[in-house]
């Protein structure tokens, strides 16, 4: 059963690098090009909601205990941002299936909700790894993480001559779920309550 879970958190990361990052940022500048403000709103609100899931990771590489719960709460932000804008859902529903840019939106979405279940439904199975990430069943969570690590410290070690060591990585994830947390808390307290449910999209310049 723990190799299948193992397997199941394997494939889930796979699909979201792709889901979570390849398929909107094609989307994006596909919107851009056919000006479909509807579209690149969305995006734009849902690439300022994704930045935890990159805070996530760093968390993972310094090795913070909660990394997996910020991970949990990112997926279940995206999905909610990407479905939430009543003036947005109401604008693609006007478009029919023949449209190549809104269908493949709605495929997204889909495919980016699954991808929330599944973490979901496989921490399920490691609950005990939302407060610590230091026993043998959690290292299948922060594997993934070993890659932007990598990559990271070849960037950090070119502009700063340093390497990118757990140390500075829990400061700089911890620094920024400080600063994210505090712009969320903006958002609730301030522009929630007066937009609501909308978007505004229609307002944006081109």
């Amino acid at each position: 059963m723990d190799s299948v879970n193992e397997f199941s958190v394997w494939v889930t990361f796979q699909l979201s690098s792709i889901f979570i990052v390849g398929v909107p940022l094609s989307i994006f500048i596909w919107a851009i090009k056919k000006r479909n403000k509807a579209i690149k709103k969305l995006l734009i609100t849902y690439w300022k909601v994704s930045i935890l899931f990159l805070i996530s990771l760093i968390l993972f590489i310094g090795d913070v205990d909660f990394s997996l719960l910020i991970l949990i709460i990112s997926s279940s932000l995206m999905t909610i941002c990407v479905w939430c804008w009543t003036d947005i859902n109401r604008e693609l529903k006007g478009y029919t299936l023949m449209n190549a840019l809104v269908t493949t939106t709605r495929v997204w979405r889909w495919a980016l909700t699954y991808i929330s279940i599944s973490f979901l439904v496989n921490i399920s199975q490691d609950y005990s790894c939302l407060n610590s990430m230091n026993s043998s069943e959690c290292l299948k969570w922060s594997e993934p993480s070993k890659n932007l690590s990598q990559i990271i410290n070849y960037l950090f070690n070119f502009l700063f001559g340093a390497n990118f060591t757990e140390p500075i990585a829990k400061f700089i994830g911890l620094f920024a779920l400080l600063i994210y947390s505090l712009g969320l808390l903006q958002w609730f307290i301030i522009k929630l309550p007066k937009s609501g449910r909308n978007s505004g999209f229609s307002n944006d310049e081109e």
